[in-house]
């Protein structure tokens, strides 16, 4: 008598589970992060097909502009409320007087889809080297939520262990130099190109064994052509995996702009996931695992000397000699070969 109440008619049988705040918080935080999953990654507006051109709108939903009465660096969001960016962006850990754009197409002229949120929180990676670059990676707190839609949308992360195999193909985007020294052109539209992943191997051939490390990943043209620029960094590159595109890198720094064996250098997102997960404790961003198929051609790279010229080169056929020789020399100015 007098139990009668909302638990149903089971109760008394002891199969009405008791009520629990930590049962439900670890729900409400499931349902968060199934639906970041769900909704991250999808450009519904993106038919891009080859780079190195204007950005129609709505083709990179997660693509941010940080503005300072101009902008100065790109980010991405992550989710309705965080963007994730370059430590070196803000080597003040200061966010004052700055505003995170979203939905733009141009910086100059209408923009019908804009929106604009002040930072509240800057988080730069406790371990980042402003001198080597190494952990170049932030994260920012919006004012206050925005509202999901065509222009507006989360881009996924990669979860820890993902793999990108030297040539996949991956995307950039941005609102920087066109070229070393040289500006956007009004009315400043974003811009998108597509380029290769280079391996980490190959890429300290050009930047040296000590300047790359594994919290870094390469991409560009080797021949030159194509890159990220000044303005660009902070900014995603994206690849796409079924219907989701991840982020793979934060654009980070180079040798000038689209120089021949310079490729851009990234931030390895897939380094942070503890990191971010740590940080961001509610609504945690979509995290997706990606494999590279295949071989991945940077394992024939070697950046150590393939050969010695300390051998008597006279007992040896003239052919042999010849290609020593070769390969000595390409050490010397490339510092390694293909083994």
């Amino acid at each position: 008598k007098g139990r009668v109440g909302v638990a149903g008619p089971d109760a008394t049988l002891g199969r009405a589970r008791p009520f629990s705040w930590i049962s439900l918080c670890r729900y409400v935080q499931f349902a968060h992060f199934a639906q970041m999953k769900t909704v991250c990654g999808l450009a519904n507006l993106n038919s891009r097909i080859v780079g190195g051109q204007n950005a129609l709108p709505g083709s990179w939903p997660w693509q941010v502009s940080l503005q300072s009465s101009y902008h100065f660096c790109g980010g991405s969001l992550i989710n309705n409320q965080w963007v994730l960016t370059a430590a070196h962006c803000f080597p003040s850990r200061s966010a004052s007087g700055v505003n995170a754009v979203l939905g733009l197409q141009s910086l100059q002229g209408s923009n019908p889809n804009r929106v604009s949120r002040t930072i509240k929180t800057v988080i730069v990676h406790p371990n980042y080297n402003s001198g080597t670059q190494n952990n170049d990676i932030a994260l920012l707190q919006l004012s206050s939520p925005v509202t999901f839609n065509n222009y507006i949308t989360p881009v996924c992360l990669p979860s820890t262990g993902s793999t990108f195999y030297s040539g996949v193909k991956t995307w950039v985007t941005g609102w920087g130099d066109i070229g070393s020294g040289v500006s956007l052109p009004a009315p400043e539209t974003l811009q998108e190109v597509q380029i290769p992943i280079v391996g980490n191997r190959r890429c300290k051939c050009s930047y040296g064994a000590s300047s790359i490390t594994d919290n870094m990943m390469c991409a560009g043209l080797l021949a030159g052509g194509k890159d990220s620029c000044q303005g660009d960094s902070g900014g995603p590159l994206v690849i796409k995996q079924n219907n989701r595109w991840i982020q793979a890198g934060v654009v980070s720094f180079g040798n000038g702009c689209a120089e021949p064996d310079f490729p851009g250098v990234y931030t390895r997102v897939s380094r942070y996931q503890t990191w971010i997960n740590t940080q961001i404790t509610t609504n945690k961003p979509g995290f997706i695992a990606f494999t590279s198929t295949g071989t991945d051609s940077d394992l024939s790279v070697s950046s150590t000397p393939a050969v010695s010229l300390q051998v008597e080169m006279g007992d040896l056929p003239l052919n042999l000699r010849i290609k020593l020789l070769l390969l000595n020399y390409w050490e010397k100015i490339k510092g390694c070969v293909d083994v």
